[in-house]
């Protein structure tokens, strides 16, 4: 009796292995629920889908999307932007915030803003809702050395012609930082820095710093100013401690030259002492030759020590005139 019915339950079992198979491969569910959407794609478009490695999902689920909305998109065009690497539900999201903003985003701009690595939809939502962009604590130094610290918010919105190769957030941030620096630089004393915070918004909204970003600058506001340190009285105390160096050194220069000159000027006297002692070691040999052969008499030589013990008498009684002087002028 089962053996009668065994070919039919194998039959069963092949149809349904084979219809689960084409059911995973063909969505028909996804076609069912794209046609009572109003979506016209063909079934044989959703297996070619598959064939070209294409998520079937990722173009009906925004197509339907927007077609609900409005908006004339074909499939072509999805697959082409899902092929490139792109992301075709944050773009037809973005296509439809535009549209109910009544901002001029064609699908085509919106591709290219997505591929070019920038979030699209987030740029609609900040050209709708404009973003505040906080800079850091910004140093800049007044001409009367007083350094001063700015943070500024700056309120900007983003610019859906120059998304694609407009700078970004860092060089806003960067073009703000640049001109409080110039203008508190410009600044005569850090007084009126801290009078007139706007003075620096005003200056530096006539820059036009958003020039070639993908922002547009509503309005720059002075958050906090600080001030910092006095770096005018530091660099003139660096300065002094500098030139206090150089004149040590020009000191040091100068008292070893006069050191090596007085060591150079004893050195002579010395060799003059030598020569001196040498002189008169042979005064007496002199003496004694004059004698003998008779040049010189006995009376001439003690009349010669006579002179030269008187005035050596003379000499100490001039020092100690001149000692007793030095005590009485003291």
């Amino acid at each position: 009796m089962l053996e009668e019915f065994l070919p039919i339950i194998v039959l069963i079992v092949v149809i349904f292995i084979v219809g689960s198979v084409l059911l995973s491969f063909i969505p028909v569910g996804l076609w069912i629920t794209a046609y009572f959407s109003g979506v016209k794609i063909g079934i044989f478009s959703l297996i070619g889908m598959r064939l070209r490695r294409v998520q079937p999902r990722k173009i009906v689920a925004p197509l339907i999307k927007a077609t609900k909305a409005g908006l004339d998109l074909n499939t072509d065009k999805l697959e082409a932007h899902f092929l490139a690497g792109g992301d075709v539900n944050s773009v037809v999201d973005a296509l439809i915030a535009a549209q109910r903003a009544e901002i001029n985003l064609n699908f085509e701009r919106a591709a290219a803003i997505d591929l070019a690595g920038r979030q699209v939809l987030e740029a609609v939502q900040v050209s709708v809702n404009p973003k505040v962009i906080e800079t850091p604590k910004i140093a800049a130094v007044a001409k009367d050395g007083i350094e001063v610290m700015v943070r500024a918010r700056v309120t900007v919105r983003a610019n859906i012609e120059r998304l694609v190769g407009g700078a970004g957030e860092e060089t806003i941030i960067a073009r703000v930082g640049e001109g409080i620096v110039t203008t508190v630089g410009s600044s005569e004393t850090h007084k009126k820095v801290l009078e007139n915070p706007d003075l620096i918004s005003k200056t530096v909204l006539q820059k036009g710093l958003d020039a070639g970003t993908a922002y547009e600058i509503l309005s720059i506001d002075i958050a906090d100013v600080d001030i910092g340190r006095n770096i005018g009285a530091q660099l003139q105390m660096d300065q002094a401690d500098a030139d206090k160096r150089v004149a040590q050194a020009k000191a040091e220069e100068r008292r070893a030259m006069a050191v090596a000159k007085e060591q150079e000027m004893k050195a002579e006297v010395q060799e003059m002492r030598a020569k001196v002692i040498e002189a008169e070691a042979e005064v007496p040999k002199a003496l004694s030759k004059a004698l003998r052969e008779g040049n010189l008499g006995a009376m001439d030589y003690y009349n010669m020590k006579n002179v030269i013990s008187d005035t050596t008498m003379r000499e100490e009684i001039s020092k100690i005139n001149k000692d007793e002087a030095y005590k009485e002028d003291e």
